[in-house]
């Protein structure tokens, strides 16, 4: 019985099953990627209910195509690890070609500037007055006229500086920090 249970529990694709298996998660991830990417930023930052029904129905239905029949252990974990060693991939990739990252990322976005919605950035951005003034309330910021500038970052938040604030203005862009 226990040897009936762990052959269960052990069973796996074949090697052509397993290649099968990587290679159809690859281009689903890379599909996912870019088809994400399309949504726009809003989207990464503003998540509402009908943003999570659709990660969640795209995760099920990704899921056969991802691993069809097979439902081994083995079968999962090779989806699992093909989805991270391909986000690791994308990731250096971004990193090592500025200009594919600035297309696939994005760059932040000014959508007011001294009190004025800026109306044809928000248009593109999908972003509606409503959402900008939330931002700005989120900043203890009740009147348009008080900010400096808002804006909408490649993460999907919208940064918000009083009018009254200094602003420092600079060439150099920090990526990120790593502490040694």
């Amino acid at each position: 019985m226990l040897g009936q249970w762990l052959g269960q529990v052990l069973d796996h694709p074949d090697v052509f099953g397993a290649l099968a298996i990587a290679a159809k998660t690859a281009i689903i991830y890379m599909f996912l990627v870019i088809g994400l990417r399309l949504l726009g930023k809003r989207e990464l930052g503003q998540m509402t209910i009908y943003d999570l029904v659709l990660i969640v129905v795209l995760a099920n239905s990704v899921q056969n195509a991802m691993v069809g029949p097979d439902t081994t252990l083995f079968g999962g974990l090779i989806a699992a690890t093909t989805l991270l060693i391909m986000n690791r991939l994308f990731t250096a990739l971004l990193v090592s070609h500025p200009r594919l990252e600035r297309e696939m990322v994005g760059e932040p976005v000014l959508v007011v500037r001294d009190g004025h919605f800026l109306w044809d950035q928000m248009n593109q951005a999908g972003l509606t007055p409503e959402l900008v003034l939330a931002a700005m309330r989120e900043h203890g910021i009740g009147r348009l006229e008080d900010v400096r500038m808002a804006v909408l970052e490649v993460d999907g938040t919208i940064s918000v500086v009083p009018r009254e604030a200094i602003v420092h203005r600079s060439r150099r862009h920090f990526r990120a920090f790593r502490i040694q």
